[in-house]
């Protein structure tokens, strides 16, 4: 049957328990069949052979799998099939078969001969938008700029009010504003009041509509701090008064960001609070420097330490003896003002004095800068530098992996430019 130049009828389906039947394994079911199952659908497959990713579905028990060609009756019950083999003869006696069924068929050979076409689908939080255009392309390309446009904030996205009411923690990232995870995003641009840490990707408020409240949270090291407990009573008046309450943070909320603190302190207002994880500056900032945390056959294990009281402080609750006892790497966070403390305790309880360190600098960020040093050296080489909070510090031998890796970059780079 020849559709061609009749417009569809745009109409959403609940799948969920219900019965979808795929008929071929490729590439092509292999991207629909996720999205089905995202959606609660039951499916079954049948096709002589299936990509490895479908195989491992099958594995799992998350869809079923008949080994073999399609036959007349294989989409019997079920309220949706895909035609997706490659062989357009097949697809056509497919579709012959879900219409005298009554049964909605997509092609995926043939747009003209589909009864239901799949539009280019995306997601912004709780936002799913779908493109029809008839060129697969085009609809992409409308989808991505739809859905980067509510990711953004920069397209309405805002909330009922009787919807609102609640606090999100969301995690920023370590630095860089292009860091930050979707969820998270999209969330900024529905807040009506954002309470803002100081290591917060601060560009990220600049793009915010202008009648969103911003309040300064910072805690200046050695200075200025709003008080924790000030914070909590913020965020829960604002969510009481029915606003929408963003906490953004710098790296994840859950490390040494005291988020635990803050989730408990609306919890018991009876405020609900949703928690958007982060990308932590203890990985992703030795990562910016070229840095992994582990290396085969270097280090299997890592250690995220706070070091905001030095070792000796009553108040530290690390142990140090074992940190110096261990051959993992250490990511030593809120470190730069008692390095000295600290070598002197790893390496007296065990670290060699020319272990390898680095410190990095506003990780991330068009002014990060990375200080390479040892044990022995690294208060005072971080003292000469003027070393200041935000900065990481990494102690092991994944340190030298950095430099290997620049070494071998230039030369690709050299041969790349030769060529």
């Amino acid at each position: 049957m020849d559709l061609s130049g009749q417009p569809p009828y745009l109409l959403g389906l609940r799948l969920h328990r219900r019965l979808v039947v795929v008929i071929g394994g490729g590439s092509v079911a292999a991207r629909r069949i996720p999205t089905l199952l995202d959606c609660g659908a039951r499916v079954h497959v049948v096709s002589p052979t299936i990509s490895p990713s479908l195989q491992d579905l099958v594995a799992s028990g998350r869809i079923g799998w008949q080994q073999r060609e399609y036959v007349s009756g294989d989409g019997a019950g079920a309220w949706l099939i895909c035609a997706c083999t490659d062989d357009r003869f097949v697809n056509t006696a497919i579709a012959e078969d879900a219409e005298r069924a009554r049964c909605w068929c997509v092609r995926a050979d043939d747009a003209a001969a589909s009864a239901a076409w799949t539009p280019a689908t995306g997601q912004a939080g709780e936002v799913r938008v779908g493109v029809l255009s008839g060129d697969p392309r085009r609809s992409a390309g409308i989808r991505d700029a739809v859905i980067g446009g509510l990711r953004s904030g920069t397209l309405g996205a805002r909330r009922g009010r009787d919807r609102h009411r609640g606090v999100a923690l969301v995690g920023g990232g370590p630095g860089d504003p292009g860091l930050i995870t979707v969820r998270g995003r999209q969330l900024l641009g529905e807040a009506d009041v954002v309470l803002t840490d100081r290591l917060a990707p601060q560009s990220l408020l600049d793009e915010l509509p202008p009648d969103i409240e911003v309040i300064d949270a910072a805690k200046i090291p050695y200075g200025t701090a709003m008080a924790q407990e000030h914070i909590n009573a913020i965020l829960v008046s604002n969510a009481l008064a029915g606003r929408f309450v963003v906490r953004l943070k710098g790296g994840d909320p859950f490390v040494f960001g005291r988020g635990g603190e803050e989730v408990l302190a609306c919890l018991r207002a009876g405020v609900p609070v949703t928690v958007v994880p982060g990308v932590t500056s203890a990985i992703a900032v030795p990562a910016a420097a070229g840095v992994p945390v582990t290396h085969r056959g270097v280090a299997q294990e890592f250690h995220v330490v706070s070091a905001h009281v030095p070792p000796d402080d009553e108040r530290s609750m690390v142990n140090w003896a074992a940190l110096g006892a261990s051959s993992g790497t250490l990511v030593l966070l809120m470190a730069t003002e008692r390095l000295q403390l600290i070598a002197e305790a790893l390496i007296r309880h065990g670290r060699l004095p020319a272990t390898p360190v680095v410190v990095i600098a506003d990780g991330t960020l068009p002014t990060q800068r990375t200080i390479n040093a040892t044990l022995r050296t690294v208060a005072s080489q971080a003292a000469a530098a003027g070393i200041r909070p935000p900065a990481v510090v990494v102690v092991g031998e994944v340190v030298t992996l950095a430099a290997q890796a620049a070494e071998l970059s230039r030369a690709v780079a050299a041969a790349a430019a030769g060529g």
